[in-house]
């Protein structure tokens, strides 16, 4: 997993509540499991027409779009069933952070396992950073994970994160990857046992 410490970049804004899983990456691309081949995938009945060619009222689509590494989005994000490949699809379009109100709880959770940061901003913030990236799309946000912020324009906010998968993104490590960061006082608690 990629390390997550710092990342400043353009917000991607898609004003929707309760965009679920299947909206995200549908049903049709589970059978895949190279998580980089997903990146065409992501929102694909969204992005594109019957015939393959790109919606280019779509928010990804348009240039300004092109490059940025943190999506804005409405409430209740990742709401649905509970695949994995949500942040897959997130995370190889090139996606870092994604911010909302609130997110579905198993989505926010796959997410913090593959790298994918969910910030969690209160309604008035959340309104306030609609209207900063609508109004300037170039504007750049800042997210720092250590010290759990989000920078915007001339302020900041602060954002939950449970410690230990701050901790997993700080190292770029999963949760096997942690486990074995103890492989040595693993082998002396085996041996004196």
């Amino acid at each position: 997993m990629p390390q997550f410490t710092t990342l400043t970049s353009r917000a991607v804004p898609l004003r929707i509540n309760d965009i679920d899983t299947d909206q995200i990456i549908p049903a049709q691309f589970l059978k895949i499991t190279d998580k980089t081949g997903l990146s065409g995938a992501l929102f694909f009945h969204w992005r594109y027409q019957d015939d393959g060619s790109p919606k280019m009222d779509f928010v990804l689509n348009r240039p300004e779009s092109q490059g940025a590494q943190i999506l804005l989005v409405g409430d209740n994000f990742g709401c649905g069933s509970s695949r994995e490949h949500a942040p897959w699809a997130l995370t190889a379009y090139g996606f870092r952070a994604v911010i909302s109100t609130s997110f579905a709880d198993i989505f926010r959770n796959n997410s913090l396992k593959n790298g994918l940061v969910p910030i969690v901003v209160d309604h008035s913030t959340h309104d306030m950073l609609f209207n900063l990236v609508e109004e300037a799309p170039g504007a750049e946000l800042e997210v720092d994970l250590a010290e759990q912020r989000l920078f915007y324009g001339g302020g900041s906010v602060t954002f939950p994160i449970d410690p230990f998968n701050k901790t997993c993104l700080l190292n770029g490590v999963d949760e096997l990857g942690y486990i074995l960061g103890f492989e040595k006082e693993i082998a002396e608690f085996e041996a004196r046992n």
